[in-house]
């Protein structure tokens, strides 16, 4: 029997992560994960650290936010830029699949709960914290995918925006 192409049959993923923090090693690990979970695009929810670390992420469709710990944002910029990912800024909107997103890192706790509370997006996601949370405030989901350092397990998350599920992924540390 043969499956007919067409939207009906594709799954389209997003991969969340954040808080890499130059972790080599657990990030080779979830560009793995997220390339054989075929995910559609992935975003980068802050803490990178440094330009080099973009170049382990070559092979995906990447949107990035810049978290608290990225100090380098000229170089971290410019080598998104010339990798083809784009500008990296303070915060992100957009819209995918008729779901309404802003991605944040969460540096100032005021400014996120007054996203999330606006109720004018389907999901939030942010970092900074390290830990992975996943919760609803009326219409908008909140989502952390925890981080890749600094906490254990290391976790990286996948979200299908059309079912509203949510899969968090545990990253080996070794």
């Amino acid at each position: 029997m043969k499956i007919p192409a067409g939207p009906f049959f594709l799954i389209k993923m997003i991969g969340i992560t954040s808080d890499t923090h130059e972790n080599e090693n657990a990030i080779k690990k979830a560009v793995k994960i997220f390339k054989e979970k075929n995910v559609e695009f992935v975003v980068h929810c802050g803490d990178i650290i440094s330009p080099q670390m973009l170049e382990h992420f070559q092979g995906l469709n990447m949107k990035f936010v810049f978290g608290n710990n990225d100090g380098e944002k000229e170089g971290l910029n410019k080598m998104a830029q010339e990798i083809g990912f784009g500008e990296i800024r303070e915060e992100l909107e957009f819209e995918h699949n008729g779901k309404k997103f802003f991605v944040y890192h969460g540096t100032n706790e005021g400014k996120l709960d007054s996203i999330i509370k606006s109720n004018k997006y389907n999901y939030v996601l942010t970092g900074h914290t390290h830990i992975k949370k996943n919760w609803k405030a009326g219409n908008t989901r909140v989502i952390n995918p925890g981080a890749l350092f600094g906490i254990y397990p290391y976790t990286i998350a996948v979200l299908d925006a059309e079912k509203d599920e949510l899969e968090f992924i545990k990253i080996p540390q070794r």
